[in-house]
């Protein structure tokens, strides 16, 4: 059970909310584990199987305050909302951002900015980990290249050249990334990206992992009353989660990357963990899904220290408390969207 951003998030499961007075009290298995003046807070989300009173449904609407269900991985079931602050107005702000091309514009550049720098710590991370020296010259020529696109992201001025920029970078980033691997180079050996199929087993990884993370952003968005589909650095398309795809940049490398760079270093993920299917696709099969899901799971419970509300937060929680930051942005309350920066 945290509290960010005026914000409870409670992941106790079996965890039941009462409303006395004026508190919210979290008890398990009867007994209070906490008690929060309920003036303090301007939203509750739960995840999984957490019971909320229908007093606590009703006091929350009347109050104008948020309540959100997410499943215990992080997926949006539903949300209440009081009269006070009704998401009307928030995806309103959302479609008047949209229709700004300079303040559109100011959002995707934050956004990329954050992805190759999150990016840049992770080629710098693998160089200083390298065992052999030409790894170690390609992922440190491959961190300077992005350093590079990073200070020419502030020059540009459409959306069309800040995606240029990001997509050179991304280019640079792939083009290395095979030399991440210390453990059978020859099974992991990686070309580029490559999706819709994946054409090797880290492709295969690295696009399971982004779906998860997706849905991780999709639901951040939908507890704060954001629609998923309207983005301002991706387009817009029919069914297509734009702004998902948006929130989900700065946290690839961090969520994703690093974790699929993880697992097959440490052995953990293997060759046998995948099936070549005909046409030269190539996907996880349900062992390697396993593996993966426990290791996202566990993953997410890592703690990192946010810049921005200065305070230790899980990483699962990140994509929830980035869409929150991101709502305040886009309503005003604050002047530019702060990204997820790894320290």
């Amino acid at each position: 059970m945290r509290e960010f951003l005026n914000t409870l998030y409670v992941q106790t499961q079996g965890a039941v909310l009462h409303v006395e007075h004026d508190t919210v009290r979290v008890t398990v298995d009867k007994e209070t584990k906490l008690r929060l003046p309920l003036l303090r807070l301007s939203g509750i989300v739960v995840f999984g199987r957490v019971t909320v009173t229908p007093f606590m449904i009703q006091r929350c609407a009347e109050d104008g305050r948020s309540l959100v269900w997410l499943t215990r991985t992080g997926r949006f079931r539903a949300r209440v909302e009081g009269p006070a602050r009704g998401n009307v107005l928030l995806r309103r702000a959302q479609h008047l951002v949209l229709s700004d091309g300079k303040r559109t514009l100011r959002i995707a550049r934050q956004i990329i900015a954050a992805k190759l720098q999150n990016s840049r710590q992770i080629l710098l991370r693998s160089a200083r980990e390298a065992s052999g020296e030409d790894s170690r010259t390609a992922l440190g020529a491959a961190a300077a290249q992005i350093a590079t696109s990073i200070t020419q992201l502030p020059t540009c001025r459409t959306l069309d050249e800040a995606r240029g920029v990001e997509g050179d970078a991304a280019r640079t980033y792939f083009s290395v990334f095979g030399h991440h691997m210390r453990v059978e180079p020859e099974r992991f050996a990686m070309e580029g990206r490559t999706r819709r199929p994946p054409r090797d087993r880290v492709n295969a990884l690295i696009s399971f992992l982004y779906a998860l993370l997706r849905a991780e952003c999709a639901a951040g968005l939908e507890s704060v009353g954001l629609d998923p589909q309207v983005g301002f650095l991706h387009a817009l398309r029919p069914g297509r989660p734009a702004l998902a795809l948006d929130l989900m940049e700065e946290f690839r490398p961090v969520l994703a990357d690093r974790l699929a760079i993880s697992l097959i270093n440490r052995r953990q993920v293997q060759a046998d963990h995948f099936d070549h299917l005909p046409g030269g696709a190539v996907n996880l099969n349900d062992e390697g899904r396993r593996q993966v899901l426990q290791a996202y799971q566990k993953r997410k419970e890592e703690e990192v220290q946010h810049r921005v509300i200065d305070q230790k937060v899980p990483l699962g929680l990140l994509p929830y408390i980035q869409a929150r930051l991101l709502a305040r942005h886009l309503r005003g309350d604050l002047e530019a969207y702060p990204p997820y920066l790894v320290r």
